[in-house]
């Protein structure tokens, strides 16, 4: 690990990430952060009928509390990430056919992403919410295929990843490129200063 950097948490509390997710654990380490890593466990049922920004919020809550009641002492940050295309949610494809079916409904259109983030320690807890519009440019069926046989989309939510082969099919974002690959880094700094 690297020496923890004070732009980041400037908290004495260790800080875990509940989260299995390369793609967090990578983001924060990009930003120098000390931390340790626990899985929360298996992903829980969205809640209702949430609407995206209070959903990934109370999914994100739910990972950080399974952790922090094991760690009491520490800082837990969850997080949870849902692709909304016209108001309906996409969350990770249960296989290669509704993978397919993900990618040929976001091909030449722009969606949202949501990523819900939560800091607990203790009975302390709070939970916000950021959202990133992409645009995807059109794909023919053949690179729709391709793409789904990479492997890449069956673990991520709406079927792709931003950081992996599925960033040559993004014409834009509006908002936080963190956001969409699963942790909105500059949002999380700021709730951490509340627990520093």
């Amino acid at each position: 690990m690297k020496a923890r950097s004070p732009l980041f948490w400037k908290g004495q509390s260790a800080l875990v990430l509940a989260s299995a997710s390369p793609r967090r654990v990578a983001l924060l380490r990009q930003v120098g952060a000390a931390f340790t890593v626990v899985d929360p466990g298996p992903d829980r049922a969205w809640p209702g009928k949430a609407e995206p920004r209070h959903g990934v919020r109370a999914l994100a809550l739910d990972k950080a509390r399974r952790v922090a009641a094991k760690r009491p002492d520490s800082v837990v940050i969850g997080a949870d990430t849902v692709v909304v295309l016209r108001g309906k949610r996409l969350g990770k494809p249960a296989d290669a056919a509704a993978a397919r079916e993900m990618i040929r409904s976001l091909h030449g259109r722009r969606h949202e992403v949501w990523t819900g983030i939560a800091v607990v320690r203790g009975s302390e807890q709070r939970t916000a919410a950021e959202c990133t519009t992409v645009h995807f440019c059109k794909l023919s069926d053949e690179e729709i295929d391709a793409f789904v046989a990479s492997g890449e989309s069956l673990d991520k939510a709406g079927g792709y990843g931003i950081q992996g082969l599925a960033g040559q099919f993004v014409r834009g974002i509006e908002g936080d490129y963190t956001t969409v690959v699963g942790l909105p880094l500059a949002r999380l700094r700021g709730v951490l200063a509340d627990f520093a």
